[in-house]
């Protein structure tokens, strides 16, 4: 027995280890009814499947000369080759392309009040998204026929296509009015003496489907907008004979076409005609037939279904508009606050206040970073500015604490504490260091010589609380290290300069950020509410009432993810510990003084930027994939073109402002479609994760070792290629 049951338990272990994680899932499900959604709104809308071609005249020998000589009703249902004409003094005004949202209900309303009935020929797709219009013409008394779904040439189509026009046609008209009907009229069709040798079969086909074929013997030819006098001329029958008059509901401007009907069916009424439907003219049966069952809840289902389509669709076509406006808004913003920011910092002479000359402490928490810590310390013993460096072990089990004392260098400490969390251990060392002035990194970064000089400067000013330094990524050989070197370029150094000048910085980076100890007391010092510590630490200061700023030169360089896994566990933790932070601080919105202020203008950019634009953002790809291969391909290619050249022209600034090389931009199309891609899910994850209340464990990067600073080498120096083993995900 006990082998049995390990087995059975090792296949339960293998069912568990083969199920699909929930952030590629449900993700997945979101994506795939987005673009159901979309695929059925452009079905509805003729974009998907539709086909506009249209037959040329053909000869008609082949057409039994009772059709082509008969009237304008044509029945082939059974084998029978019958035609029959409108009784005198009877008019069946008939409508095709309908129902309109703007043009239909003025034709009801004027049919109304005039007491007149008539045939509307609807197509599916206008039906599907009408349906209410659908309803009110069949309780007024009018008669409903199919006008296909799509609107084809019939002769130009499949018998497969043909049914499956009339069944989706039919399925419309079931969810939407609950019936059926026997009437139908071919897209193109004119009179029977129109009909010819590619019509014709079709037409015997439709009977052999039970329908009865529709055409018209007086076309008010209103499509082309002639003018009410012509239309109504074009519609009047001659010498008191009955008639099936064609004009249009849908398709264009119809007003021509409303004033006429009103003179038109005034003036007949009063000449002694009467406008009926077609089965009261011919005093027949209705062709309407009640719909129940499961015929029934299909229709309901595809009308729900495609209201459905049309209402999300249309919101988040107007939300993207809305964003993409924002988004190019902050674009010309943060292009003109960096630049206003750029000449303040540069222009000759200025300064923040008196130079800060006095000794700083550098704290480096450091969890299992024995790849990096040396490079990182000695860093920092080569830095032209007196620091004291104290290195807080978080409970490594790699060795990090002793690789740093046995280095003997001046000025560098080691304090252990059992593993509790980087907040905990940047507060140890703040209780340990000896100075006013707090500088705080990551244990994989390398700090340039001037760094901590050029970071501390700002204190001169005493309403500065803290300061943030100039990020870089120094692994950015990869492909996806190039991605993200061009995301701290652009989207974290530009976004702060902008958000300096508008005195609302969102995020001191852990791995370069100064603080003034007495800011950090006041405050609580550095907390464990959430997973963004930087982020919260920040907004706390800004509602203390203290300025945060950003420092240019202070560059660091730190190690970025090298893997998708790793990169995912960063920004996860990242978007989700910045969705605690602004939950945490959300009190600011309400509140005066500076923490109102952040509170109204700070809270308000970083949700819209950070949080909410992003993940509307992958409906820009989901219309543009749609959009290359059902929509207007130039203009969608011309569209998307331009939001990159937008992009690039950030992006170029950003990279001059930075001194950095152009060549890196070389991968920005292929970041927008791949890199942009993950940043979406991860966000989304985020959003499932706190709407879900999840909690989300600290995750741990395995580092390299591989960053080092620009043109060194040795300790502290260039990127050294590490073993594969080595560079491997965590897992």
């Amino acid at each position: 027995m006990a082998p049995r049951t390990s087995r059975r338990g090792a296949e339960r272990g293998a069912v568990r280890r083969r199920r699909l994680p929930m952030r590629y899932l449900l993700p997945s499900l979101i994506l795939v009814a987005l673009m159901a959604m979309l695929m059925l709104r452009g079905f509805v809308h003729s974009e998907i499947l539709a086909d506009h071609r249209v037959q040329s005249p053909a000869a008609s020998d082949r057409v039994p000369k009772e059709i082509l000589e008969g009237g304008p009703v044509i029945d082939t249902r059974n084998g029978r080759e019958d035609s029959v004409h409108i009784p005198d003094r009877k008019l069946v005004l008939t409508f095709d392309d309908g129902p309109d949202p703007e043009w239909t209900p003025k034709v009801l309303d004027v049919l109304k009040r005039h007491d007149a009935h008539a045939v509307f020929f609807i197509t599916g797709t206008m039906a599907s998204r009408y349906p209410d219009l659908v309803q009110r013409m069949v309780d007024e008394g009018h008669e409903i026929g199919l006008h296909t779904f799509n609107h084809p040439d019939l002769s130009l189509q499949s018998k497969s296509r043909v049914d499956w026009e009339l069944s989706q046609n039919q399925l419309a008209l079931a969810g939407a009015a609950g019936i059926r009907t026997s009437l139908f009229r071919p897209p193109y069709s004119s009179f029977a003496g129109e009909m010819d040798n590619k019509s014709w079969p079709v037409t015997e086909y439709i009977g052999s489907r039970g329908y009865i074929t529709i055409v018209n013997n007086t076309d008010s030819e209103d499509w082309r907008r002639p003018g009410v006098e012509k239309i109504i001329s074009n519609a009047t029958p001659k010498g008191g004979k009955g008639a099936i008059v064609l004009m249009h509901d849908s398709g264009g401007d119809r007003s021509q076409t409303v004033a006429a009907l009103d003179r038109f069916v005034s003036g007949l009424q009063d000449d002694g005609y009467r406008f009926d439907t077609l089965t009261e003219a011919l005093k027949v049966p209705s062709a309407h037939t009640p719909v129940a069952g499961l015929d029934l809840w299909k229709g309901k289902a595809w009308v729900v279904a495609v209201q459905a389509s049309e209402n999300t669709t249309s919101v988040l076509v107007v939300g993207l508009a809305i964003i993409g406006a924002l988004v190019i808004a902050r674009f010309g913003l943060m292009l003109l606050l960096s630049v206003m920011h750029a000449r303040k910092v540069r222009r000759r002479g200025f300064s923040w206040g008196r130079p800060i000359t006095e000794p700083v402490s550098v704290l480096v928490p450091a969890y299992n970073e024995a790849k990096c810590i040396e490079q990182t310390v000695h860093s920092l013993v080569a830095s032209d500015h007196p620091i004291e460096v104290i290195v807080i072990d978080d409970g490594s089990s790699d060795g990090t604490a002793r690789i740093v004392e046995n280095l003997r260098l001046p000025n560098v400490r080691v304090v252990r504490q059992l593993n509790a969390g980087k907040p905990a251990a940047l507060n140890r060392g703040v209780a340990n260091a000896r100075y006013d002035l707090i500088v705080m990194m990551d244990g994989d970064t390398v700090f340039e010589p001037a760094t901590v000089r050029e970071l501390v400067q700002p204190f001169g000013d005493p309403s500065v609380g803290a300061v943030a330094g100039n990020a870089k990524v120094g692994n950015r050989d990869s492909l996806i290290g190039a991605w993200q070197h061009i995301e701290y370029v652009m989207g974290f150094n530009l976004d702060r300069r902008m958000y300096d000048m508008l005195n609302c910085m969102p995020t001191i980076p852990g791995a370069v950020g100064a603080f003034r100890r007495s800011a950090l007391k006041r405050v609580g010092g550095m907390s464990d509410d959430t997973l963004a510590e930087d982020t919260d630490i920040t907004i706390a200061m800004h509602r203390d009432g203290w300025r945060v700023v950003y420092a240019e030169n202070a560059r660091a360089w730190t190690e970025a993810p090298e893997s998708v896994q790793q990169l995912w566990s960063q920004r996860y933790r990242w978007s989700y510990g910045t969705m605690q932070a602004i939950w945490k601080h959300r009190r600011a919105v309400i509140e005066r003084g500076p923490s109102g202020r952040f509170g109204r203008v700070g809270m308000p950019l970083v949700s819209l930027f950070m949080i909410l634009a992003p993940l509307l953002a992958p409906l820009i790809d989901v219309f543009l994939l749609y959009g290359l291969v059902f929509g207007p391909t130039e203009q969608t290619i011309l569209a998307w073109f331009g939001v990159l050249a937008v992009q690039a022209i950030c992006a170029a600034y950003a990279f001059r402002l930075d001194k950095e090389r152009m060549t890196h931009l070389l991968s920005l199309p292929l970041q927008q479609i791949l890199y942009r891609q993950l940043m979406y899910v991860v966000l989304l994850q985020s959003w499932i994760t706190a709407l879900t209340g999840g909690r989300l464990r600290w995750q741990k990067l395995r580092r390299t070792g591989a960053v080092g600073l620009p043109g060194a080498a040795g300790p502290g120096g260039g990127a050294t290629q590490q073993p594969e083993m080595d560079r491997r995900p965590v897992g």
